[in-house]
């Protein structure tokens, strides 16, 4: 066996255990092991190994920040808050509900990350439905899943991916909104439309007009002002061109600390309750990547989109964002948007195909359940709420509102 076809196989075998978590183990074990198992059978050296985990530092500081704020908020009732607050604005209407949750969850996605509202999210929107005496909760639920991903593409800080697709690169603010605010705007419209529809029988339930808004705390409060505070810092650095891992970082530690000190008993269980095993399922990734990459395919992959954008850019940028889309669903979105990140980073590739492919990355995982991180997370958080959707059922539903809200959103990204 060639050294090349074991690097790939090892790769596609942790990416499996990742997505499928065999024997209910932690998907962190599996990326690390296969990256381990790649260093001891001399498939990559130490050096590139390190060097593979370096590229990944802005990433770790940006999930570590976004956790510590998500948890801080989540743990003082913030996101309980603001879920009752839409319940209770609904004024008894189940659409009227649908929407101001899809509202609240693409205000967490935009400032706060996909995961935070997989994760944060979908234990309030559970709350807030059990309060409304919602008979059918799901359509809810499934929110928080859709507009994860929909959403994620606003700023540079919705999405890690988007840190991983561009990288050092990362395009300052008022670069980047040009290029992403009006397809992220029709994203957001044609996934609510069409998910709309598919729950259109269940939005004609029945749900209590009057429910209790509970008091949010001075912590709430704080964490609140600690979010709006981040997404100004983070808008500040992102129009400077400055890396958003190290102000999110210290924007999380900041407000998490100045929390504690009004309640230094609830440090432990903040600290507990992060899932810190992203982390080293990132770096673990990471490695991964930089193995592929040394086989030469990620280089072959650089070749050949150049190649089709020399005949034609809108065709190269088509076929890209529609291959890295569907390619999430099988394999997850963080391997193959690092694959497409170290293309792109590495051989120059045209600012439209990169903005199809980042589309591709950020929205392609709504078509399944392993699509994207944030989704994962968020089927666990769902079990969680002693409720369950079947693979199959999330890929009927995803097949009717991912690829239109695709195609629209490349079109629109490509005019």
């Amino acid at each position: 066996m060639s050294s090349h076809l074991a690097v790939w196989m090892i790769a596609a075998l942790s990416v499996a255990g990742v997505i499928m978590r065999p024997f209910n183990t932690i998907e962190a074990i599996w990326a690390v092991g296969g990256a381990a198992l790649l260093v001891v059978l001399r498939l990559i050296t130490p050096a590139s190994a390190v060097a593979g985990i370096a590229r990944g530092i802005d990433v770790y500081l940006f999930l570590t920040g976004m956790m510590l704020l998500a948890e801080v908020a989540r743990s003082e009732g913030l996101f309980d808050w603001l879920a009752a607050l839409a319940t209770r604005h609904a004024g008894g209407s189940p659409r009227r509900l649908f929407l101001l949750i899809y509202l609240v969850g693409t205000a967490v996605t935009v400032f706060l990350s996909n995961d935070a509202t997989a994760v944060v999210l979908t234990p309030a929107v559970a709350a807030a439905v059990r309060t409304a005496k919602a008979e059918q909760p799901l359509p809810y639920l499934l929110i928080c899943a859709f507009i994860a991903n929909a959403a994620s593409f606003v700023l540079p800080i919705s999405n890690p991916a988007n840190l991983v697709i561009y990288a050092s690169h990362m395009p300052p603010l008022l670069q980047w909104l040009p290029r992403y605010l009006l397809p992220s705007a029709a994203s957001i419209v044609a996934t609510y439309i069409l998910l709309q529809w598919t729950q259109r029988r269940a939005l004609r339930q029945t749900i209590a007009g009057r429910v209790p808004l509970p008091e949010l705390s001075t912590g709430g409060r704080i964490a609140a002002a600690g979010i709006a505070a981040t997404a100004i810092v983070l808008l500040t650095a992102s129009a400077m061109n400055k890396q958003l891992g190290l102000p999110t970082c210290v924007a999380g530690i900041t407000t998490a600390a100045v929390v504690l000190l009004l309640q230094p008993a609830k440090a432990w269980s903040i600290v507990q309750d992060i899932s810190w095993g992203v982390l080293p399922l990132v770096a673990g990734l990471f490695v991964l990547v930089e193995a592929v990459n040394e086989t030469g395919l990620v280089a072959l992959i650089g070749a050949l989109l150049r190649r089709v954008a020399a005949h034609s850019l809108d065709a190269a940028a088509w076929s890209a964002g529609i291959i890295v889309a569907v390619g999430s669903n099988l394999v997850n979105n963080l391997p193959i948007g690092l694959i497409a990140g170290s293309a792109i980073q590495n051989d120059h590739i045209a600012e439209e195909v990169t903005r199809a492919i980042l589309i591709g990355v950020d929205l392609g995982p709504n078509l399944s359940v392993t699509g994207s991180l944030a989704t994962i997370l968020w089927l666990s958080a769902l079990r969680r709420e002693e409720q369950s959707v079947g693979a199959g059922r999330f890929l009927k539903l995803g097949a009717i509102v991912m690829p239109p809200a695709l195609l629209i959103a490349i079109a629109v990204a490509l005019l």
